[in-house]
Formats: C-alpha cells, sequence, structure tokens
C-alpha cells in the first residue's frame, strides 16, 4: 500500500515564488538556464543547474559544480529565500493550462516503495543521468525537486482537495509560458491524517514523470540507511518529494518524431514501400494531425499524409506491441530506414507536442531533416496497463504538460 508522508517543507516567502519557482533542470541545458536566470538571483536555477554561476561552456559533471550547488543552496536559506515550516504539512499544488486545472498532493514517497514495487515505472533510466542526480542529491542533502506521480483517482481524496482549494492559495501565479501555478499548505492535522489514510489504501502509485530523480532520489535514501548503523526507518532521508495526480486528472500529448534521411530511398520509393504496413492518403499543404490510435501524419516534401496501420500489423491484447511508437518503429523505422537503437541513432530526433506540429514542418522544410512523423497521445490507461504488467514503454513514447515548477517546497532529509 503506497506510503504519504507529511513534512516540514522549505518555502519562499510568496513575495519572490514566482522568481524562485523554476522550470525543472531536466528540461533546459546549460545556457538556456543561463539566459533564463539572467538577472533574477532568486531562481532555483542557481542551484539545480549551477554550473550557470561558473564560466560558461563548464563540464555540468565538475565537483566544483555540485559543490556550487551547496553552496547555493546554503545562502538561499541564510538569505530568507527558502524558509522552513514550523510543522509538518501535506500540500496542494495545481496548474492551470489550456483552461484546464489539474491537482496533486504534494507529500513524500517511501523509499521502500520505489524499491518494492509499490511506486511502478514505465520508462528505462540511464546510469549517468542517475549518478548525476544523486551526486546532487547527496551534496544538498535535499529532494530540491518533486517528482510527477500519479495515482487512481480516489472520490474522497478529490473532495478533501477541493474543499481545500477553497481557500486562498499561499501563491498564485502564471508563469511566462502562460501556464498558472497555485499552492496551498494544508496545516489542519486531522485533514493530513484522513488524507494518509486513503492513500493507505491505494495498492500502486506510479511514476508520470521524473524517473531518473526518483531512481536517485530512492538509491540515496538506501545508501543513507545502509550507512546508518542506528536505522530506524523513520528518519526523513527514507522519504523523497512527489506531487500526486490523480490519474483522471492529466494530459499525455504527443511526443514526434523527425527522420534525417530516407535510407537511400527515393521518396516515391520509401512512399511506396510504406504502403505494405499503412492505408496512406494524401492530405495536402495543411498541416495534418493523427485523430485515433494507429493513425500517423507524415510530412515529407512539402506535403502532409495520413497513415493508418493495417489491421494484422498491431496486436491490441500486447500492451507495448499496441502502442503506435511501437507499431512505428517496426514498421517503418526499423523495417525501411534501418533504425534500430533509438537511444543512440543521429538519424532520429525528438519533439514533444506542446511545440507543434509546425515545429515538425520547420524543420523538414529547413532541410535540416528529411521527413516527420507525428503521433497519437498515449493514453493514461496505457501507461498504467505497461506499468501493471512490468513493461517498459520504448524511448520518448510520454510527454507530460504542464511541467511541475521546481522550488515551491524543497524536503530535506535531515529534520530540521
Amino acid at each position: 500500500m503506497a506510503i504519504l508522508k507529511a513534512f516540514k517543507g522549505l518555502r519562499p516567502p510568496s513575495a519572490i515564488s514566482k522568481e524562485l519557482a523554476s522550470r525543472p533542470y531536466d528540461v533546459l541545458n546549460s545556457e538556456e538556464a543561463r539566459e533564463e536566470a539572467r538577472g533574477n538571483p532568486y531562481s532555483l536555477l542557481h542551484i539545480i543547474k549551477p554550473e550557470i554561476d561558473l564560466e560558461p561552456g563548464i563540464d555540468e559533471h565538475l565537483p566544483q559544480v555540485y559543490e556550487k550547488a551547496r553552496e547555493n543552496f546554503r545562502l538561499f536559506r541564510e538569505k530568507g529565500w527558502l524558509v522552513p515550516d514550523d510543522q509538518e504539512n501535506l500540500y496542494v499544488y495545481a496548474q492551470t493550462m489550456w483552461g484546464k486545472t489539474q491537482y496533486g498532493i504534494v507529500g513524500c514517497a517511501g523509499v521502500e516503495d520505489y524499491l518494492n514495487g509499490i511506486i511502478k515505472k514505465h520508462e528505462l533510466t540511464r546510469k549517468d543521468k542517475e549518478e548525476d542526480r544523486m551526486k546532487h542529491v547527496r551534496i544538498t542533502n535535499a529532494n530540491m525537486e518533486p517528482v510527477f506521480f500519479t495515482y487512481p483517482a480516489v472520490e474522497e481524496i478529490d473532495r478533501i482537495v477541493a474543499g481545500i482549494v477553497q481557500q486562498p492559495a499561499e501563491y498564485d501565479f502564471t508563469a511566462i509560458d502562460g501556464v498558472g501555478h497555485h499552492f496551498w499548505v494544508i496545516r489542519d492535522r486531522n485533514t493530513i491524517e484522513k488524507i494518509i489514510e486513503l492513500f493507505a489504501a491505494i495498492p500502486f502509485t506510479y511514476v508520470a514523470d521524473g524517473h531518473h530523480r526518483t531512481a536517485a532520489a530512492a538509491l540515496v535514501g538506501n545508501e543513507k540507511k545502509l550507512n546508518n548503523p542506528n536505522h530506524t526507518g523513520k528518519e526523513e532521508y527514507n522519504f523523497f518529494l512527489a506531487v500526486h495526480f490523480p490519474d483522471n486528472q492529466l494530459t499525455i500529448i504527443d511526443y514526434n518524431r523527425l527522420i534525417k534521411d530516407l535510407n537511400g530511398l527515393s521518396e516515391e520509393a520509401f512512399l511506396e514501400s510504406l504502403k505494405e504496413g499503412f492505408e496512406i492518403n494524401m492530405m495536402g499543404k495543411e498541416i495534418y494531425k493523427p485523430v485515433s490510435l494507429h493513425n500517423f501524419s507524415l510530412y515529407l516534401n512539402g506535403t502532409w499524409y495520413s497513415l493508418t496501420a493495417k489491421t494484422g500489423t498491431y496486436d491490441d491484447k500486447d500492451p507495448i506491441g499496441v502502442l503506435d511508437v511501437t507499431i512505428l518503429s517496426k514498421l517503418v523505422l526499423a523495417k525501411i530506414l534501418g533504425i534500430t537503437d533509438l537511444r543512440t541513432s543521429k538519424r532520429i530526433d525528438f519533439v514533444g507536442g506542446i511545440r507543434g506540429l509546425g515545429e515538425l514542418k520547420k524543420r523538414v522544410d529547413s532541410g535540416e531533416m528529411k521527413a516527420a512523423f507525428a503521433l497519437y497521445p498515449v493514453s493514461m490507461k496505457q501507461l498504467i496497463d505497461i506499468a501493471d504488467s512490468g513493461n517498459i514503454m520504448p524511448p520518448k513514447t510520454t510527454w507530460f504538460e504542464p511541467k511541475l515548477r521546481s522550488g515551491l517546497v524543497v524536503h530535506l532529509l535531515d529534520t530540521i
């Protein structure tokens, strides 16, 4: 059963919450982070991307970069930019995008839940990325950024949250990208205990976004356990920071593919080869967006095509085989284009649907890429089915929006 724990959060004063809250570390490269934080001393990017305060071009994995994270975190606390709450709380974090609001419970998840499979994942992690975040957690002794979890919706939790958000929010701002962020502190003991009790009846929770941060937080917590001869299981390092959203409120958007070349084929031969697996319709110059599962868009030489996978080319009873990313990889990328390893191939690139299909068109029209494929988004049911079956999704399958802002609350691995 899922653990949810209240904790003494470290939070910014309301007056600087908008300036301090930042995008996650892994959606910006060093140059983008440097530009985004320019002129803003409060930005959490000074802690989660500390290379921005060192010489441009520095290797972000050098010891002095992690040391800068520790130094900046200390300065943020000394300056009163991150202030500890006086008791253990839970929190509600809501986000509004495209006229829709999703409401998450912020609390600590259990390290043991991750290690024991109560927290389920759907993506592989890379050891180098895990180790980077583990070093960051070790040196700051904190979970600076929350991970993004989902759980099967519970009506009673929804009702409690609906009551809480009738009160004025502690933080309430719209970020530069137009996404609204709203944050409440749950201080009432009875409410906290009731939410924790309801979570204890949830059999599994799921990593939606942030697999590397989740793995790093859990592995560092387990390290601390193994290195503590007086371990009791109640220490703060046994828990890590997560925002838990009900599954029926989340939106997964499309994650699309760009191809550098046609593997030696002419455009005519490539289109002809697609006919074996797809029904093809030429759609013209106007952007065409996939309308259902197993329907794809192809953009090639200034023209959009609708591709619909033929019956028999996929297995609806196989949680991996039914995925459109699997169908595209099997029937096109591997079979026709010879692209078999999506993680390492330099002939393919990936674009989150938040950038729109116009981004695909632009990169093909520029000559940088030869063709683009747009996919219909994966459903939450598909994600949960895959996690429940113990399978792993192919790379670059899900794109969640909006992204969580980092810095609205921080979890220390030692009790304040």
